[in-house]
């Protein structure tokens, strides 16, 4: 049977014994990283759709950058409470597993026919890893939402090992290729 007691991934993260202020900052930086990231995937699934949004390439051109600006703004504002988060959580023993799954089927595309079709020159492959690990991210933290709420979080060494992994991939290429889509 499932809680439906309100609870959600902010809650969840600040449950664990970490400082109350490098909570409270992790998680004002995961919801600005949450926020541009689902902009930033909608704005292209439109497009996927066939729907021309906003209403000329050129707009749709510059709605592509503000849209990446926005996400890279956002994940350069998350690289330190994440950092300190993850320090103040490191579990002493065993590493453990990610909580979240792989990419599924639907967030990998093909962008290059989608881009042209909207008028839109960015690299087809800087978008395709942007909105790949932005989808991600938003799956990751719908998954602790959902653990919230049926009252099953992650054991501390999966809850690293899964925001671990997180930063690895944002900032292991996602930022580069939203500040190079930016440009």
């Amino acid at each position: 049977m499932i809680d439906t007691n309100g609870k959600t991934w902010a809650d969840l993260l600040r449950s664990y014994d970490v400082s109350e202020a490098t909570s409270a900052r992790l998680v004002r930086a995961l919801v600005a990283a949450e926020v541009s990231s689902l902009a930033f995937c909608r704005l292209l699934d439109r497009w996927a759709r066939g729907e021309p949004d906003p209403t000329t390439p050129g707009r749709r051109e510059a709605a592509l950058r503000r849209a990446a600006e926005r996400a890279e703004t956002a994940l350069a504002g998350l690289e330190i409470p994440l950092g300190r988060f993850l320090l103040e959580l490191e579990p002493d023993g065993v590493e453990g597993r990610s909580w979240y799954g792989e990419p599924g089927p639907g967030e990998v595309l093909e962008w290059g026919d989608v881009l042209r079709r909207a008028g839109v020159s960015a690299c087809p492959n800087r978008v395709a890893q942007a909105y790949l690990e932005l989808a991600v991210l938003v799956r990751a933290l719908q998954g602790l939402a959902t653990s919230a709420r049926v009252g099953s979080p992650p054991v501390r060494s999966a809850l690293w090992a899964g925001l671990f992994d997180l930063r690895e991939n944002l900032y292991g290429g996602a930022v580069d290729d939203l500040r190079a889509l930016a440009a």
